[in-house]
């Protein structure tokens, strides 16, 4: 079987959101709005938020930040995944993975070809795993972030997602740490 077994107990996880864009403020950041009232409503909590512009160090800087942080467990942006000279949003992060999750990627194309057919070979979403903090990067559109945590992102968080989810491994991120000793 696989889908929510509502029988389970469910485990909110703590995420930061980063919204990378010129020209938003947290007034017209649609996207970055939606993704906040979608990770609440999901029983999560928003534990930080933060627009900045398309930058790699300013990118990197905070996303470092926020992995850096034991009360964040995720880490979602939006924005800078595209093809124009502006969008660095995936140079600026995949230094920071330890792990690249490529199914990310592969599943997020497929859910977006849904919604706006071959125009998702313009996005470069990707998703990694950066000192036990997950990763996953959108496109700035709002109707990117809908498909990306309604029909990927949101499943995966949920502890009550069976035949496996992410939640679960969490305890077990950092434990190549515990045999270095």
């Amino acid at each position: 079987m696989h889908g929510i077994n509502e029988s389970l107990e469910f485990i909110p996880v703590r995420i930061a959101i980063l919204v990378i864009s010129d020209t938003r403020t947290f007034d017209t950041d649609t996207s970055g709005t939606t993704l906040a009232q979608r990770i609440e409503g999901a029983g999560h909590v928003v534990a930080d938020r933060k627009i900045v512009t398309d930058d790699k160090a300013a990118i990197r800087a905070q996303v470092s930040t926020w992995i850096a942080d034991p009360d964040i467990d995720v880490v979602i942006t939006s924005g800078g995944t595209g093809l124009t000279g502006r969008d660095v949003t995936p140079e600026a992060l995949t230094p920071l993975f330890d792990k690249v999750i490529e199914g990310f990627s592969v599943i997020f194309h497929q859910v977006s070809f849904q919604s706006v057919g071959l125009s998702t070979l313009q996005s470069r979403a990707i998703a990694g795993l950066a000192s036990g903090t997950f990763i996953f990067c959108l496109p700035g559109s709002t109707g990117a972030v809908k498909d990306g945590w309604d029909k990927v992102i949101s499943l995966q968080l949920d502890s009550r997602h069976k035949p496996c989810n992410l939640v679960e491994l969490m305890p077990r991120l950092m434990e190549h740490l515990e045999h270095a000793h």
